[in-house]
């Protein structure tokens, strides 16, 4: 074999490992109803309401 071909053996499977830590969690972000309101938090910074009731 060349010679630093060896490293293969280490990166390859590590790259694997990293693609599949980095879907798991995507996924868990996903199924967490992580995006399903991007607009709703921003929305209510801007129109958040700082006056004091007048009773």
């Amino acid at each position: 074999m060349m010679p630093g071909m060896d490293i293969l053996y280490l990166l390859i499977p590590l790259s694997i490992v990293l693609v599949f830590a980095m879907g798991f969690v995507l996924w868990r972000a996903v199924k967490g109803d992580q995006f399903d309101d991007l607009e709703g938090p921003a929305w209510r910074v801007l129109m958040d309401d700082d006056r004091t009731p007048l009773d």
